[in-house]
């Protein structure tokens, strides 16, 4: 009977003890919930979507481990879904938001914030990171970010379907991180043109659509032949510097766009395309795979800028239109980006004294 009542009493307080840990958990569990922004393994994320109180929007998403897509037609920035990933990886929470600023922080996050909404692939089973199974896709965090604190060495972030608004930062950094959620499509385009190394390029066919006697192929049918044709020409060109082909190929290295036109009307767009053409640039890769942009003059916009004659300076001299084939889209680019990759045939050529001096 005494054994008995030993029994019982072990296994009653052992009974208190489970339930004391199954509340500490939950309690636990749902604080942790409550202020939790940061995400352990940015690696599974697979879609990021950011939304302001203004109407503007973006969506990443993933495409494969190194790149990302925007809005579904656009390339996204590497190096900026990058810098957004490891934020989002670092996040941490400093304290809840004081009673004394609870009502001006809810209102400036009802005014002005950023919700963001994470996507990420997880397993309906998963054994310590060993066995897992069943991968969907599920959004795992929705929160709203908002502007800086006063000391500006943090931001207020509020988790949806929470009350608390609190004080996130990124350890390591003197500054605040609303910065880095922007839901405005330009910020996190990619700019690149052209990026090819000269190994992966093939061929290039540059036409001056105004001055055609200055068109060329350039092609490489292996490693150690390049064949320079005049436009027009089934004969190649023999007397061409090979030192200044070789800068032309790695000129495709990083060609990029200054800007995009955020609104560009219907109106606007056909009077620059209805301008004659200037360029046409085709790059062929190994692959087979081409890309051509067409570029159009831009017009001054000081239009009493002079020459050193007095004439009027009719177009922009720094900047020209660029006409990008996957959707017809028209941006601007500078001639200091492109002047390496819009050299004449005439640019090719030997002059006599280089042919002299070769031949000794």
């Amino acid at each position: 009977m005494k054994k008995n009542k030993i029994l019982i009493i072990i296994v009653a307080v052992l009974a208190v003890a489970a339930v004391i840990l199954i509340f500490q958990n939950r309690r636990n569990t749902l604080r942790k919930d409550r202020v939790e922004f940061a995400i352990d393994d940015t690696s599974s994320v697979t879609k990021i979507y950011m939304a302001d109180m203004q109407g503007n929007d973006v969506l990443l998403q993933r495409e494969s481990p190194s790149r990302w897509t925007l809005n579904d037609s656009m390339t996204a920035r590497k190096d900026g879904v990058e810098m957004l990933l490891n934020t989002m990886s670092r996040l941490a929470v400093k304290a809840p938001v004081p009673r004394a600023s609870y009502n001006t922080v809810i209102k400036r996050l009802a005014a002005t914030s950023i919700k963001v909404e994470v996507y990420q692939q997880i397993y309906r089973i998963n054994l310590f990171n060993s066995i897992r199974l069943f991968p969907h896709e599920k959004r795992t965090r929705t929160y709203y970010v908002g502007g800086a604190t006063p000391d500006n060495q943090g931001s207020f972030m509020l988790k949806e379907g929470s009350d608390t608004p609190f004080v996130v930062y990124l350890p390591g950094l003197r500054g605040y991180i609303s910065a880095r959620y922007t839901a405005f499509a330009s910020d996190w385009r990619d700019h690149t043109i052209f990026a090819k190394n000269p190994e992966e390029i093939r061929k290039i066919k540059l036409d001056f659509l105004q001055e055609p006697d200055q068109s060329f192929t350039v092609e490489k049918p292996s490693t150690n032949e390049v064949i320079l044709t005049p436009a027009g020409s089934r004969e190649p060109l023999d007397n061409f510097d090979t030192t200044r082909v070789i800068e032309f190929f790695n000129a495709f290295r990083n060609i990029r766009f200054e800007a995009a036109f955020e609104n560009i009307t219907a109106r606007h767009k056909d009077s620059i395309l209805q301008q004659p053409p200037v360029h046409r640039i085709t790059v062929t890769d190994t692959a087979g795979k081409s890309r051509t942009i067409t570029t159009y003059n831009r017009g001054n916009p000081n239009q009493q800028e002079e020459d050193i004659d007095g004439d009027l300076i009719p177009n922009d001299l720094d900047h020209f239109y660029a006409l990008l084939p996957e959707n017809n889209e028209l941006v601007i680019v500078q001639y200091f980006v492109f002047y390496p990759i819009t050299h004449p045939l005439d640019w090719f050529k030997k002059s006599s004294r280089q042919e002299e001096v070769s031949s000794q």
